[in-house]
């Protein structure tokens, strides 16, 4: 076992084997987290576009040349694209090649103590900004926002897996803030030296959870919240030893020693200070840009005009009126008025239908497109005689509609209006 306490650090050798696998992860850690920390960094973002494309371009063709697949879609809202497997192939493939010459070149050395020093400190400070950053979101509550009105009416049994976790942690603030403070705190224990032993043990606790979500929900970070998880495993590395016989074998641990990075005491003072800057700047922002992004979630221009539930209480297609009848399965029996861009329909079937929306306020006009079909379009006129009650009248692509609706409290949903109650003489679960 690798160690950083003083007595390893001076140790003469490690084992042919240990060396091998040191400079596998070594170089496998590097392709991986690369270009970090320059990613923090606004003026490297024109750089960052060239290696991200030089990278698009070996993946494509890996992709077609060694396992005939024709990749087109680069990795947006999902980390887990065939275009993903391709790249850690190839993270693979190229640390095994680097690790082969390395070995061969540097075949004489007896240890890479300093080196695996440098290494812990820069995969610390990996770990310590996607925490912070995934913390800061869920402490504002940015990451899973309030409940829609959208979400409150699908059925729930319409919901995706994803989906579904999405609803669940955007119902409780408690719980967003409890688990989002347990990635800030590991995340800020990981950047000082003292305390990286207790940030990394609290961050394998906090992305153990994250990972088995990901992996139960199908929620598409599988890849990387896998590799943050393993990242916080090699962190813990050096201490193993000194953990199992603490609390397995009961026996009693030395404190560690850690060696200093440099050589001078103003130098490592000088480390610390740049480092506390970064950290506190890092934070600071994270925590900015969650609250600019919960602020416009939940903005007034963020609601439709017309927002709420409403339901439908009469409709006329074709000058005919369609009564509510269970077999009319394709008849509206609500819409959905969240987002200023979006309206939703929901069936009498319970199958919900959305189309991009313009609403223009002026004239009272509501224009509908459908993503899935760019030739259709919509065009209805409407009339708000009170707060409650709407008139929808004109075309719905090759029909004429008609449909007067009344709005719906959203106050009916106990998901929203239940509440927390200390006592409880019986269990509210429905």
């Amino acid at each position: 076992m690798i160690t950083t306490d003083t007595a390893q650090l001076s140790s003469p050798s490690w084992s042919t084997v240990g060396k091998w696998l040191f400079r596998f992860s070594c170089v496998y850690w590097l392709l991986y987290n690369f270009p970090f920390p320059l990613t923090e960094l606004p003026l490297a973002q024109p750089l960052l576009g060239l290696y991200d494309d030089a990278w698009n371009t070996i993946v494509v063709w890996i992709g077609h040349v060694v396992f005939g697949q024709n990749i087109t879609i680069r990795p947006a809202g999902s980390g887990d694209t065939t275009w993903n497997y391709v790249q850690l192939f190839c993270f693979a493939l190229l640390s095994l090649l680097a690790t082969m010459v390395w070995s061969f070149v540097d075949r004489r050395r007896p240890h890479y103590a300093k080196l695996w020093q440098w290494l812990q400190v820069y995969l610390r400070f990996v770990l310590a900004a996607a925490l912070i950053a995934y913390g800061a979101v869920k402490v504002i509550k940015a990451q899973f926002p309030d409940l829609t009105i959208d979400a409150l009416a699908q059925p729930l049994g319409d919901s995706s897996p994803m989906g579904l976790l999405w609803k669940f942690m955007g119902a409780s603030w408690l719980f967003n803030v409890f688990t989002g403070a347990a990635e800030m705190l590991a995340g800020l224990l990981l950047t000082m030296r003292r305390t990286t032993l207790l940030g990394a043990l609290l961050s394998i606790a906090a992305l153990s959870n994250v990972v088995i979500l990901n992996l139960s929900y199908d929620v598409p970070v599988k890849l990387y919240s896998m590799h943050l998880l393993a990242m916080a495993v090699f962190v813990v590395l050096p201490d193993a030893r000194r953990l199992v016989n603490l609390f397995w074998f009961n026996r009693p641990v030395a404190a560690a020693l850690p060696s200093p990075l440099f050589a001078t005491a103003k130098r490592n003072r000088t480390a610390s200070l740049v480092a506390a800057t970064l950290v506190i700047a890092v934070t600071g922002w994270n925590l900015f840009e969650a609250w600019q992004d919960r602020q416009e979630i939940h903005a007034p221009a963020a609601r439709s005009p017309l927002y709420g539930l409403w339901n439908v209480e009469v409709l006329e297609v074709n000058g005919q009126v369609r009564p509510p009848l269970l077999t009319e399965e394709s008849r509206w029996r609500r819409l959905v008025f969240d987002r200023p861009d979006w309206l939703v329909i929901q069936l009498t079937s319970d199958a919900r239908e959305r189309y991009q929306l313009e609403l223009e306020a002026d004239t009272n006009r509501l224009r509908l497109r459908k993503r899935s079909d760019p030739q259709w379009r919509a065009e209805l006129g409407y009339e708000q005689h009170s707060e409650e009650q709407l008139v929808l009248t004109g075309s719905f692509g090759a029909e004429t509609i008609r449909a007067r609706l009344r709005r719906m409290p959203t106050t009916q949903f106990p998901l929203i209006s239940r509440g927390f109650h200390w006592i409880n003489e019986f269990p509210y679960n429905r």
